[in-house]
């Protein structure tokens, strides 16, 4: 068994009892919960915002009395206190006015949940560098799955003095344990912060824990105070019955969990990648050249794993873990599976060039990680006499370094759907969106159109016109647009379109389209909404298009 001693002045350091050294694979497939602690996330915050994010391992002195104070139940009451506020007995909950005239010299700074939450969720990508599985608990704390992935920093002792070590440095007092289920994990972390806990210690461990540690509601903990009820090991051999009608379902829930009797699962902030690989520098990097070099190299070791699952990549996902915490996500889309790592190369250059001077290296970063969360079954192509495929330097490779230049909303791709209102007929798609280009068929093949029938140019939303037709329900001979007007020379039409027939109101009015040309020469797609005497309302005109 392995404990973890720190103190709030220096870095958490490893006490070791003898033990066997761990082997560099894992030889049991057990579940191994790493559960982080941060219970001055809101002062911590506060404190890096003023000192600096380094400003426990810098030498600088220790804050004063330091504590958040939220509006509960109609009073103002402290809601986070920093470690010299607890030093000097205030407790969470206590009103402000009785906490200044314990501590005079208390410093009350209004709750903000938001700013806490979002330091919480960039402390959760900060994790991702020991594994994926990472997940939120609550509003101060973090689930990681760490099972198999503790070798790769050598063992779970490693693991958790470099977790410790480098939360020091980043200003956060926190506190973490390891064990086989979240429930116990997350009571070690609280209450017996440094254990590492194997399944044959829970029977051991958790007679000891408080009651508290089993995340009851606070009522629940309070009534079983009141019965004399205060450690889990008073609960875990009582009859359940009484327990169930006593105290409800979750009381033994909470308790089979932690024995580990019943499953309960982590829920990953961000989907995990099937296929990744990451490279771990020795010496930072955050020179664009370097970085661009080094995804070159990670995307030609996913060449392989790709190629064994016959698949291409549709939307690859850079990660780079900064050594001051800060995690950059940078992510490129394909419009058809590609397996090439210059171009998969190529993409992230173009897109670290687009952000230009916002790229913020920092001090470097020290950990690159590529993923692959999308991908789509891609055959093997036959190369050409230069060993070169069909579709190198094509029209997709084109359109997918300009999604990358310009961003994927820039890149558009006109989809057809099946309507025949012309406004409605074509739908506009990031072209390297998922799911490929194989969808822009309509489900329903329409009636073609000649080219000739519609124009070059259509207006995003046809324009009302004044116009003067000879009969009620014929061509316009007259009409007037912006301001200007137009002598209709010649007439083509009418070409009549219909609405769907379960469209209802000034949508459900039919068209009559004509094409007409002014004396000047000049051509354009005009349109009479509604029919006289069997449609509601007065038909209008209006101009939809404009023939180049």
């Amino acid at each position: 068994m392995t404990a973890v001693s720190f103190s709030q002045t220096q870095p958490p350091a490893i006490v070791i009892e003898a033990e066997p050294a761990q082997p560099l694979l894992p030889v049991q497939p057990d579940r191994r919960i790493l559960a982080i602690a941060l219970p001055g996330l809101p002062t911590n915050r506060i404190t890096r915002a003023r000192a600096g994010h380094s400003w426990r391992s810098a030498g600088h002195p220790e804050p004063g009395p330091l504590a958040c104070a939220e509006n509960l139940k109609g009073a103002l009451r402290l809601s986070a206190l920093n470690h010299a506020a607890r030093a000097r007995g205030l407790r969470p909950g206590q009103g402000v006015a009785e906490a200044r005239a314990i501590c005079p010299d208390l410093d009350v700074v209004p709750a903000d949940p938001a700013a806490d939450a979002r330091v919480l969720e960039a402390l959760a990508d900060w994790a991702d560098r020991y594994t994926p599985l990472v997940g939120c608990d609550g509003p101060d704390g973090l689930f990681l799955d760490i099972s198999g992935c503790a070798h790769l920093f050598g063992g779970e002792r490693a693991l958790l003095a470099d977790c410790m070590g480098r939360l020091f440095h980043l200003g956060f007092e926190a506190s973490a344990a390891i064990a086989p289920n979240p429930a116990l994990a997350w009571a070690l972390a609280r209450h017996q912060p440094g254990r590492i806990a194997i399944p044959d210690e829970i029977p051991i461990l958790m007679p000891g824990l408080p009651v508290s540690a089993l995340r009851l509601p606070q009522e629940v903990t309070a009534a079983l105070s009141r019965l004399g009820l205060k450690r889990v090991g008073d609960l875990v051999d009582a009859p359940r019955a009484p327990l169930t009608r006593r105290f409800g379902r979750e009381l033994l829930c909470r308790i089979d969990r932690m024995k580990g009797h019943e499953s309960e699962p982590i829920s990953p902030r961000r989907p995990v990648a099937a296929i990744m690989a990451e490279r771990r520098l020795a010496e930072p990097v955050g020179d664009i050249e370097a970085i661009g070099e080094l995804v070159g190299r990670l995307a030609a070791s996913l060449k392989e794993t790709l190629a064994e699952r016959g698949s291409g990549v549709r939307r690859a996902e850079l990660r780079l873990f900064r050594v001051d915490g800060a995690v950059r996500r940078i992510e490129v889309g394909t419009a058809r599976p590609l397996r090439d790592p210059a171009r998969l190369c190529r993409l992230f250059a173009e897109r670290l060039a687009s952000i230009g001077e916002d790229f913020d290296a920092g001090f470097g970063f020290e950990l690159i990680r590529l993923s692959v969360p999308v991908f789509e079954p891609l055959s093997d192509e036959q190369a050409d006499f230069e060993g070169r495929g069909a579709d190198e330097a094509g029209f997709h490779d084109l359109a997918d370094r300009l999604a990358a230049r310009l961003g994927p909303a820039r890149v558009l791709l006109p989809v057809p759907v099946d309507s025949h209102v012309p406004e409605r007929a074509i739908n506009l798609r990031p072209f390297s969106s998922e799911g490929g280009t194989s969808d822009a068929a309509p489900a329903v093949p329409l009636a073609p159109v000649s080219a000739a029938a519609r124009p070059l140019r259509l207006l995003a939303r046809p324009e009302p016109v004044t116009a003067v037709a000879a009969v009620p329900e014929g061509p316009p001979v007259i009409f007037s647009w912006r301001n200007t007007r137009h002598r209709v020379g010649r007439a083509e039409g009418p070409e009549r379109i219909a609405a769907e027939w379960w469209t209802e109101g000034e949508d459900a009015l039919t068209r009559d389209y004509y094409r007409v040309e002014d004396e000047a020469g000049r051509r354009y797609w005009l349109f009479r909404e509604g029919l006289y005497e069997r449609e509601p309302g007065t038909p209008r005109w209006f101009l939809h298009g404009l023939f180049v």
